[in-house]
């Protein structure tokens, strides 16, 4: 009788011990079905070299997008999700995504891609301002140097970086290096300018592709209709072939220290390297990163009589064949002489 007794509670312990590790069971392995408590917006999760599964879930629980038991989680993350097996990087986890999906995403390293834009028309220094605010891209504390030109380019043939870079949105995962982004851009600009050398009208007042590249910049910075491009090309063209001076205004701003947005007679009569209206021919270097309209403006320029252009207020600009015409033109549009 006792014997039969001691048997039936010790299939009752067993059976309520098999029970509780199915519970158990089913609890951790439900647990990593769990959607994160991921907010709108981007959120974004830095797992560090090494790390361990805990201080993930940790981090999880700090940003708010976790807040089950820590040492279940865990326990249930390494029976279920092997959640040591981690890649270092910076992840994305969006709404909906489950805790074991969460595991799996860093398994296999499936990072988030961040994205800059390099906008036509500024200049290096705008675009290294740009790069050093990133808090996910390295190198950061970078300059406007020779070293950085050497480190880009390869070689110490150009003078600066200054529209050697190609404008465009560029993709990559942090930590990244400021010089290895860089140097894509520089690339990517080799290629488009070379493309647009190939492709240039005959007869052009142009040595070689930097010459080429030079005045792509100025057109940049003279006109943003892209209608104009070819047009303002042309001018400057049309000047250079007849020995006059390019009088260019954003070359002249280009090679003035601090300038504080007054473009003054003074700063016309000053020479610089940069100042078309004291220096024959084309500056010494572009005066910012041009696209690729004006690439193909500079390469390709229409066939016009234009010797002059001056700003109509609109956006736009009013082209003129003559000195005559052009001091008209100046008297109606920026002296309000109708």
């Amino acid at each position: 009788m006792l014997v039969a007794i001691v048997r039936r509670v010790i299939v009752i312990v067993l059976l309520v011990l098999l029970l509780g590790a199915a519970g158990a069971t089913y609890y951790s392995y439900n647990l990593l079905q769990r959607p994160l408590q991921v907010p709108a917006g981007e959120t974004l999760v830095e797992v560090s070299r090494g790390a361990h599964a805990k201080a993930v879930l940790r981090e999880l629980q700090q940003q708010q997008l976790w807040s089950a038991n820590p040492e279940l989680t865990y326990l249930a993350s390494r029976l279920w999700a092997a959640a040591d097996q981690l890649q270092a990087g910076v992840y994305q986890v969006q709404p909906g995504q489950t805790l074991g999906q969460f595991w799996q995403q860093l398994q296999q390293g499936r990072q988030h891609q961040f994205a800059i834009t390099l906008v036509e028309g500024q200049t290096l220094a705008q675009w290294l301002r740009l790069l050093q605010q990133h808090p996910y891209l390295s190198d950061r504390e970078l300059q406007q140097t020779d070293a950085l030109t050497v480190a880009v380019a390869g070689s110490d043939r150009w003078p600066s970086l200054e529209g050697l870079l190609a404008p465009d949105t560029y993709h990559f995962y942090a930590g990244t290096g400021v010089i290895e982004l860089l140097r894509t851009a520089y690339q990517t600009q080799q290629q488009r300018l070379q493309a647009a050398w190939q492709q240039r009208a005959p007869q052009l007042p142009y040595t070689e592709p930097y010459e080429l590249l030079i005045m792509a910049s100025i057109i940049e910075k003279e006109t943003g209709v892209s209608g104009e491009r070819d047009i303002v090309s042309s001018v400057f063209v049309n000047r250079l072939r007849e020995g006059m001076r390019l009088q260019s205004d954003p070359t002249t701003i280009y090679g003035i220290a601090d300038f504080d947005g007054n473009l003054t007679r003074a700063h016309l009569r000053e020479r610089t390297p940069y100042n078309t209206y004291r220096i024959d021919g084309l500056p010494p270097t572009p005066i910012a990163m041009p696209g690729q309209a004006s690439l193909r403006a500079a390469a390709q320029p229409a066939q016009t009589d234009y010797f002059y252009f001056v700003a109509d207020g609109s956006g736009g600009h009013v082209f003129s064949k003559t000195l005559a015409e052009h001091n008209r033109a100046v008297d109606r549009y920026q002296r309000g002489k109708h």
